[in-house]
């Protein structure tokens, strides 16, 4: 394995765990099944000021990790 590849493994590895964690850390948009059929309680409970920005800041990250992995995944089969 070439030292190219293996940097790049190491990074897709923090990236992918990075990702991992972000995805753990937003909140739920609704509240699954329950909701279809019942009234969603989910909805009067809406984040406002800094949770929204928060959750907008982690959608952002989400998007950019996962960006980041498909380039990199990319990359490693053209290196490999």
């Amino acid at each position: 394995m070439g030292t190219i590849q293996m940097i790049l493994s190491i990074v897709l590895i923090l990236a992918s765990a990075v990702l991992v964690t972000v995805v753990l850390m937003q909140q739920s948009k609704s509240a699954g099944l329950g909701s279809a059929f019942g009234g969603d309680t989910a909805s009067l409970n809406n984040a406002r000021g800094r949770a929204a920005s928060k959750e907008a800041k982690l959608q952002r990250i989400t998007i950019i990790l996962a960006i980041v992995i498909a380039v990199l995944t990319i990359a490693m089969m053209f290196v490999g």
